[in-house]
């Protein structure tokens, strides 16, 4: 299995990395994009070419069929054929899977038929609609863990699922030793930080799962992300993330406040939508999502391509800030 503790470039002048740690998943994992063709296709190609591309960007892993791979849509097969055009087109880097679902026994096939494709870790978003009590919650994680052995990651993500996974469930997991990460996507960095003080003792990473706070979650102890804004701006996200990594917090929060704006217009509307454009704009597959999400509005769209266009123009840590401030619109 390939390793996933890498390391993550910290893009200064002289190019220099930091050092690794024992850390289950430390630095820059972006959540890949399923690029569609117009027949609504999975375009295996363009997905192939994408992960390649974010492994010579200085990634320090990929995660394939998460929400923002637009998984909630595909088929098993299809998810199944996504994990193996990335695992076989990335050579140095870890695939971290997901395969979370509100069956446990569903996320169970998937995982398994996951490890199976040479998925080098797991994704597991909580149970949604479900609602489960924390015995539930422990008795989904358990058997997954159980049964396959692979390192796996508890995604908490209450926008999505309508229900946070408690701190005393997540503690008493972490204790698992194929439960190995926690994506934090709550916004709640008094959670965050109980979770992070809480499992110091165990081989255990907490890592951002929202753009926005990856750079506080670092800041009080957290090991990387898995991003959005990384399919987009890999190289800026790895340079962040690197900085703080290193102690650097100066550059840190220059990074932080140069790629916020980009942060702001992905989520403008609902992930994946402005993230496919932009990297339609980008040139990196088309902006086509699956039904029932819709393409980016019109006027968004614009907004974004100027945006870009910015970030075009300088290195990492280059760009003012104000300079790219995206224009202020209606969508929420």
């Amino acid at each position: 299995m390939t390793d996933t503790t890498t390391t993550t470039p910290y893009a200064t002048q002289d190019a220099m990395d930091r050092e690794t740690t024992d850390e289950p998943f430390e630095g820059v994992y972006p959540a890949m994009t399923t690029p569609f063709t117009d027949d609504n296709e999975v375009d295996h190609e363009r997905l192939a070419d994408n992960a390649q591309y974010l492994e010579r960007a200085g990634v320090d892993g990929v995660v394939p069929v998460g929400s923002t791979g637009e998984s909630a849509t595909m088929s098993h097969d299809e998810h199944v054929e996504v994990i193996e055009t990335v695992r076989d087109a990335v050579e140095d880097v870890p695939v971290i899977a997901g395969t979370g679902s509100n069956n446990t026994a569903e996320a169970l096939s998937l995982s398994r038929r996951a490890a199976d494709a040479g998925a080098d870790g797991l994704l597991l978003i909580s149970p949604y609609y479900n609602k489960p009590e924390p015995q539930g919650f422990l008795n989904h994680y358990r058997t997954i863990a159980d049964e396959v052995d692979l390192p796996q990651i508890v995604y908490n993500v209450p926008s999505r699922t309508g229900q946070s996974i408690p701190v005393d469930v997540t503690v008493e997991l972490a204790q698992h030793p194929n439960i190995q990460g926690y994506k934090a996507a709550s916004g709640d960095l008094n959670l965050i930080s109980e979770v992070i003080e809480r499992t110091r003792d165990e081989e255990f990473s907490v890592v951002s799962g929202d753009d926005g706070l990856t750079l506080p979650v670092l800041s009080i102890g957290g090991t990387g992300t898995i991003s959005v804004v990384a399919n987009v701006e890999p190289e800026r996200s790895c340079a962040m993330v690197g900085a703080a990594l290193s102690g650097d917090y100066d550059r840190a929060r220059a990074l932080h406040h140069e790629l916020s704006p980009l942060v702001r217009e992905l989520f403008a509307e609902t992930n994946p939508i402005p993230v496919k454009e932009a990297m339609h704009i980008r040139g990196r597959g088309g902006p086509r999502v699956r039904s029932p999400l819709s393409r980016l509005s019109e006027d968004r769209r614009e907004i974004l391509r100027e945006l870009l266009a910015e970030y075009d123009e300088g290195a990492p840590g280059a760009v003012d800030p104000e300079a790219v401030e995206p224009a202020t619109g209606d969508a929420e």
